[in-house]
């Protein structure tokens, strides 16, 4: 299964391929922790490969040795049908994994009982303490993967969904978060990291953060936010105009001089709501105050109110007009 995974990571894989991996990930929560894993290392494995001149062939036979050698603790499922493997260039990014991971250093990310440890919000936050005692803020369904114990050289973990973070400082170990192709480097800061939908975004509240994508970076200062779009190369930065992605830590909605627009998308994430604004001249009030999280019947008669207009729930979807 591995070498399909590789494959699979340097998106080499045929559809079919696709699928049996996705299926494969599917079907266990052990599978899905071993792909998250297997994951971290290989992104770690990419920013070696290009210099390396380690014979790939001898490194590649010295990795599946080592995987047949340990059956019994790599959790792993077999493939149906035989896949024809062709293409060399994801042998040498195994290669590069090989050299990566060194003697045993695998097993430590893969195989050693409690060596990676996954967080899940699940329904509510959660705050979660890091080994190097660095704390993260998940919001609602976000996850973070981490090794029980960070390495010499950097402290490395994977975000999926929504996570604040309080950066322990340690300028000879920087801090890496992999959040989908977006990669965040810090020693030492506060920032807000959200990946949804192929979009990373970025909100710096202390220090500088570098955030880049395919190598290709830029700084991040406080009040600034950096956004990693599918379609461009470079990540973009712009001025962070509120503290609305801070709802999920203070339980506060404080509106400081936005529109009722951008309120309502905050309020659809928090509640899982479906609430839409009809006028652009209602979308677009601005609203100054600070809503209490509670329940949304309450803060929707608060708006209802105060600004004059009308809320009207037609099945699922709420409409303001």
């Amino acid at each position: 299964m591995d070498e399909v995974l590789v494959k699979y990571l340097l998106g080499e894989a045929t559809p079919e391929e696709g699928v049996v991996v996705q299926q494969w990930i599917a079907a266990d929560k052990a599978n899905q922790r071993y792909f998250d894993n297997f994951k971290l290392i290989w992104d770690e494995s990419k920013k070696l490969a290009a210099q390396s001149t380690i014979n790939e062939e001898e490194a590649w036979q010295r990795f599946t040795r080592r995987i047949q050698a340990d059956e019994g603790t790599v959790p792993r499922q077999p493939v149906r049908n035989t896949i024809a493997i062709n293409s060399y260039s994801w042998m040498k990014m195994a290669a590069m994994l090989v050299l990566l991971i060194g003697c045993g250093a695998f097993y430590y990310y893969t195989a050693g009982p409690g060596s990676m440890v996954t967080e899940v919000a699940g329904d509510h936050t959660l705050v979660a303490k890091l080994p190097d005692g660095s704390m993260v803020t998940l919001n609602r369904n976000a996850s973070i993967t981490y090794p029980a114990h960070f390495s010499s050289d950097t402290r490395s973990v994977t975000l999926k969904g929504e996570g604040f973070f309080n950066v322990t400082p340690d300028k000879k170990k920087p801090f890496i978060i992999t959040a989908d192709n977006s990669s965040i480097k810090v020693v030492g800061t506060s920032f807000n990291v959200k990946s949804a939908s192929g979009v990373t975004e970025v909100i710096v509240e202390t220090g500088i953060v570098e955030v880049s994508k395919k190598h290709l970076g830029i700084r991040v200062m406080p009040h600034e936010k950096a956004l990693v779009l599918p379609t461009r190369d470079t990540p973009v930065k712009q001025n962070n105009e509120d503290d609305l992605y801070n709802y999920y830590r203070t339980k506060k909605f404080v509106c400081s001089d936005i529109t009722l627009k951008r309120l309502a998308d905050i309020l659809n994430e928090a509640y899982d709501a479906h609430i839409v604004i009809e006028d652009a001249s209602v979308a677009n009030t601005k609203i100054n105050t600070t809503f209490e999280e509670g329940p949304l019947d309450d803060i929707l008669n608060v708006i209802k109110v105060t600004y004059n207009v009308n809320v009207v729930k037609n099945g699922s979807v709420i409409v303001i007009k």
